[in-house]
């Protein structure tokens, strides 16, 4: 076995996964999905392959050229005792096979989904979930190969309760009755057409690193506010306040592309989640998800989108190889959002914003005075959980590093990005 990722039971001599394809049941009663995945690699493998698991039930794994989960086509997997930080690692014996099916249920405890009762809502009538796969959960929603270094494209159906919608970090392709086949083993197909049932259909043709993989399912509507941007949030006051804290987006997108290059990703939307969304914002490609504590009524929350957009080409088109490098996320990410913010908001606010994240970073040096591992730009995190040590200090001290380098240079030409992973 040779791991190519601290944080991840991936093995450098197997295949990676080019294409997903998902089938999701939402029980908001009992607060699970059920879920088939096919997985389709870049080439054919004989042997174990090693997936990345968290607090899933595996009910099956299957050759999907069949497209049959009868016995016969039963393909033998293990599923071992979980390690604490990185789940359970699941062990697919295949027989040069390049396409599988697995049939799996997540846990009502699943790492990254965040279930609300109606009460938990803006309009206390609708259950509502989210999720959030930064750094290592995106294996609780699905197996996978679940290291940045496994771009993927994928597809999904989501059958969801007909008086609800979802969004996705994925193109919106269509929303219709449920149809005979589509659940490819999620669930018996009687129970994936039952009345009251809708799916809707997503598609993501860039590749992404796993932990960019996002939906959210609730009552959620939206409104237009540029020729690349949709806002959408429960029904409440929440969306024209969004409208109006958020209203320079088109001319940051324009910025940024004069900046580092074409915007590759078509949409920038913005979903504005519940105030328990733990996270400022989080840059999941075509759908940014926000909270709704940035929306402070003076363009100030502005930043954040200008961070989360600035992920477009730092981080969503080249990113960390794992997460001992996750400066390279964030460190580029803050120097590109203060960049674009210099030229939309002014000097004088990029300047601020500056102070400000030096004062933070200082802060953050001192938490970690007793381990000074976690100071330094590029860390070791072998056995660390990443969420345990996530701090400040890879967005501020790798911004203090890039804008060292670029007063060198006197302010050369800005950085451009192609969509790649470092090794």
């Amino acid at each position: 076995m040779a791991p190519m990722d601290p944080h991840s039971f991936t093995d450098s001599m197997h295949p990676l996964t080019k294409h997903v394809h998902l089938s999701l049941y939402f029980d908001f009663n009992s607060k699970t999905i059920d879920g088939s995945v096919i997985l389709t690699l870049e080439s054919p493998y004989s042997g174990d392959l090693y997936l990345d698991t968290r607090c899933l039930k595996i009910h099956g794994v299957y050759d999907d050229v069949s497209k049959s989960f009868s016995p016969s086509n039963y393909i033998p997997f293990l599923l071992e005792n979980p390690d604490p930080i990185k789940g359970s690692l699941l062990r697919v014996s295949l027989t040069n096979q390049s396409s599988f099916a697995i049939i799996f249920k997540t846990h009502q405890s699943a790492s990254a989904i965040q279930w609300l009762n109606p009460a938990q809502t803006a309009g206390k009538k609708f259950p509502y979930v989210y999720t959030q796969c930064q750094s290592i959960h995106a294996r609780s929603i699905f197996p996978c190969q679940d290291t940045p270094r496994a771009r993927i494209r994928y597809s999904a159906v989501l059958n969801i309760p007909e008086q609800m919608s979802s969004v996705m970090s994925a193109a919106h392709n269509g929303r219709m009755a449920p149809s005979i086949g589509e659940a490819k083993g999620a669930c018996p197909d009687e129970k994936w057409v039952m009345h009251g049932r809708i799916v809707e259909h997503f598609s993501m043709q860039q590749p992404i690193p796993p932990y960019l993989f996002a939906f959210a399912v609730g009552n959620i509507v939206s409104k237009e506010v540029g020729p690349r941007t949709r806002i959408y949030s429960e029904p409440c006051h929440v969306l024209e306040a969004a409208e109006n804290e958020f209203r320079n987006t088109e001319e940051m997108i324009k910025q940024g592309e004069k900046l580092f290059g074409e915007y590759e990703w078509e949409r920038f939307d913005l979903l504005v989640l519940p105030p328990s969304f733990p996270y400022g914002g989080m840059e999941n490609p075509r759908l940014v998800f926000l909270t709704p504590t940035v929306i402070a009524g003076d363009l100030s929350g502005g930043q954040v989108v200008a961070h989360e957009l600035a992920h477009s080409w730092t981080g969503n088109l080249s990113t960390n190889a794992t997460n001992n490098d996750f400066w390279l996320n964030e460190g580029f990410t803050t120097y590109a959002e203060r960049r674009i913010v210099e030229v939309v908001q002014g000097e004088e606010r990029a300047a601020l914003n500056i102070g400000l994240g030096c004062a933070e970073l200082k802060d953050e040096m001192q938490r970690f005075k007793d381990n000074m591992e976690f100071t330094k730009l590029r860390t070791n995190q072998d056995g660390v959980d990443p969420d345990d040590v996530y701090s400040s200090v890879p967005y501020e001290k790798g911004f203090q590093f890039l804008w060292r380098i670029e007063r060198q240079l006197s302010g050369s030409e800005a950085l451009c990005f192609s969509s790649q992973t470092t090794s």
